[in-house]
């Protein structure tokens, strides 16, 4: 894709996702802050309308991640993939052997190598090899038939079988085809051609694939067994996806979220308490705190207060320093909260979301 295009392209999600929306460039926190980080890039930024902003991390934050060592990943639309080790936030892109522009889900497996779902495909890094071969790309020669991989959709289980879903099915990747020059990602034969909005393995080692068209399936290592409106999962639908302390599952709907107790589901949405439309991600914290993102806000759910109660949901807008564009959601080890938006990289400070370039605050 040109650079013309790609700049088009993101001026029109902005005008249509955001229109309206207002930038906050006077927000003021309290925070300690590290110092700012060394900027390694090999290539010239190249600000996105409407803002023009290349002080930025990057305009668009799609997926984010924290690997074994503690380094922070961001996937980006148009600048590839950026890693922070705390004291350097180095860019990886074309001049690296990175050509994709947009990254849509980052993990990592069992031998420290990276692995990132992009719109071309997918990527593994591995650090160890010379520079020029760090990058490997796996596309339909490799066997992945689909290359528009979805958004947090590469799953590296307990076993270390690396799991990517596309939107047109979920593939496995076989290391030792692999280390063969033979085709190393084979269709999942379990599943049928689903979109995937998301992949996960729960606390009992069941793995998740939450769809857009077909509903949920849940595989316990030898069936599968799918959820959709017969069950109550509305309008087959299921974009985020994510598990309480308690084993419940959480997925996005159209509408709202529901709950699945290994039983029934149970919807929460608007009349509840949420705010929105268009429900996008969810993810919920170490203290059991839920986040909802969706068109126009992005919701902070108590589900220990029963409902009918205003006090359990807080709906945060852009007037509280998050953009609207909320494109992915992260708890760090530390358990520090990040955002990706439409405009950049955001924090949480308890209070309001404050906005982190790239000298910071980080």
């Amino acid at each position: 894709m040109t650079l013309n295009k790609i700049l088009l392209f993101s001026f029109l999600m902005i005008v249509t996702a955001c229109h309206g929306q207002e930038k906050n460039s006077s927000l003021k926190v309290s925070f300690t802050s590290k110092p700012s980080p060394t900027v390694i890039k090999n290539f010239k930024s190249v600000g996105v309308a409407p803002d023009f902003d290349t002080t930025l991390v990057s305009q668009y934050i799609r997926s984010i991640f924290e690997d074994s060592k503690g380094n922070l990943w961001f996937g980006t639309l148009g600048e590839g993939v950026v890693r922070y080790d705390k004291t350097t936030l180095t860019y990886f892109a074309n001049p690296d052997g990175f050509e994709s522009k947009s990254v849509f889900s980052i993990n990592e497996d069992k031998k420290g190598n990276m692995w990132f779902g992009t719109d071309q495909g997918v990527y593994k890094y591995d650090s160890k090899l010379a520079v020029d071969k760090r990058f490997r790309n796996y596309t339909q020669k490799d066997g992945l038939n689909h290359i528009d991989i979805s958004r947090k959709s590469i799953l590296v289980d307990k076993s270390g079988t690396v799991w990517v879903g596309t939107h047109g099915g979920v593939y496995q990747y076989n290391p030792l085809a692999d280390s063969l020059g033979n085709q190393c990602f084979s269709l999942f034969p379990l599943l049928p051609p689903i979109n995937v909005a998301g992949i996960m393995e729960d606390k009992d080692g069941n793995i998740w694939f939450a769809s857009s068209n077909k509903g949920v399936f849940r595989y316990d290592g030898k069936t599968i067994v799918n959820f959709n409106e017969k069950e109550g999962l509305g309008e087959n639908y299921a974009g985020g996806i994510a598990q309480d302390k308690l084993g419940n599952m959480w997925f996005t709907m159209k509408n709202g979220i529901c709950k699945f107790d290994g039983k029934t589901f149970t919807e929460y949405t608007p009349k509840d308490g949420l705010v929105g439309t268009e429900f996008w991600g969810i993810i919920i914290e170490d203290s059991g705190i839920i986040w909802i993102t969706a068109r126009g806000s992005t919701t902070r759910f108590d589900p220990s207060i029963p409902l009918p109660n205003p006090k359990a949901f807080k709906v945060f807008t852009p007037t509280d320093g998050l953009n609207c564009c909320v494109q992915s959601m992260f708890q760090d080890k530390s358990g520090n909260m990040w955002w990706g938006a439409g405009s950049g990289l955001f924090r949480f400070n308890g209070t309001q979301f404050y906005q982190v370039k790239q000298n910071g605050p980080w």
